[in-house]
Parts: structure tokens; C-alpha cells; sequence
């Protein structure tokens, strides 16, 4: 019966708290980051460039400046460095078919004409076929990294590998026409 008449008034105690808030307030809150997280703002902080002279890891540094000068430069001098051998060659072209598909097709067109998509619709102008141009694959490879005109760079999509097997499979599509 003690214990009964304990248990009781620890309800009337319960209930009198409870009965006696204030409705219209909120309710207290357990861990309100859980609810309300702090707002962040995406481009608030500009975002960190590499140190000068620093090199992407696993890749040796480009050494033809982007001018003109290192444009002629590098058409004479650059080498594609990928293998030779038949099969690895033959591997090399259906990956640079592959990506020339993605990041080229849309404006040089599937051959190589500059009759890509987007110069159909006349989103871009001016853009060369292949066959027009005299190029080697060093000057393939140098546009490729630091672009010209209008067209992008790509170093920063596209591996040093990548870019060399594109370079292959324009250097094809040139032979073709």
C-alpha cells in the first residue's frame, strides 16, 4: 500500500508538470543539429588551385609552353610515347575511337569533317576537318592540352595516355579522308 500511494504521487507529480506548460511554446529540443543542420553555402569559398610548378601525380610535367612557339615546337618535336606493337596499337585506337566519340565527335563530327552536331546547328563556327590542317601528333597532343581558339583544353579530363590515344585515333581519321 506504501508503495502504491509512492507510485501515485509520482503521477500527480508527472501530470502537473506535464499539465502545466505552456502549449504555444516549442518543445525541448534533443540534439537540435539532428533537426536543423547549419547552412553552408556551396561556392562561398573560391577553391584551392595547386602551388605553382607542382606536377598531377604519376605524370611528368608538359614542357611546351602554350604559345605559338611552343605549338611549332612541339608539332616538330613531340613523339606519341605508347607502345607500337600491333595489338597494344590496335587497343589504343578503340579507346581513342571511344573517347574521341565523347569529348570530339560533338563538334569535329564522327570523321573528322567539322561537321559535328553542334556546327549543324550552328551552336559553334569554324571548325577545320582534319584533312585541312597539317598536323602531327605532337600538335594533336598540344592542342589537346592547353586547347586553341575556341575549342577547350582537355588536360584536365582526359590522362596523358588518354590524350595520346586520341591524338592515334585523329592522326587515323586524317589518314582516312
Amino acid at each position: 500500500m506504501k508503495h502504491f500511494n509512492n507510485y501515485i504521487k509520482y503521477l500527480l507529480l508527472i501530470l502537473l508538470v506535464v499539465g502545466c506548460r505552456n502549449k504555444q511554446e516549442r518543445n525541448i529540443e534533443f540534439m537540435p543539429d539532428m533537426y536543423q543542420s547549419p547552412a553552408y553555402k556551396t561556392y562561398e569559398v573560391a577553391p584551392l588551385s595547386p602551388p605553382e610548378h607542382t606536377v598531377k601525380r604519376g605524370e611528368l610535367p608538359y614542357r611546351y609552353p602554350n604559345t605559338i612557339e611552343g605549338y611549332e615546337q612541339a608539332k616538330a618535336q613531340l613523339h606519341n610515347p605508347l607502345a607500337t606493337d600491333t595489338l597494344q596499337q590496335i587497343q589504343n585506337l578503340t579507346d581513342g575511337k571511344k573517347l574521341y566519340g565523347i569529348y570530339c565527335a560533338l563538334c569535329h563530327g564522327e570523321k573528322g569533317d567539322g561537321k559535328g552536331v553542334l556546327v549543324q546547328r550552328e551552336k559553334i563556327l569554324g571548325v577545320p576537318n582534319y584533312k585541312s590542317r597539317e598536323l602531327t601528333e605532337g600538335s594533336i597532343y598540344h592542342v589537346l592540352y592547353y586547347g586553341r581558339n575556341t575549342m577547350p583544353a582537355f588536360a584536365n579530363q582526359l590522362s596523358e595516355k588518354e590524350r595520346w590515344q586520341v591524338a592515334m585515333y585523329v592522326e587515323q581519321l586524317r589518314d582516312k579522308r
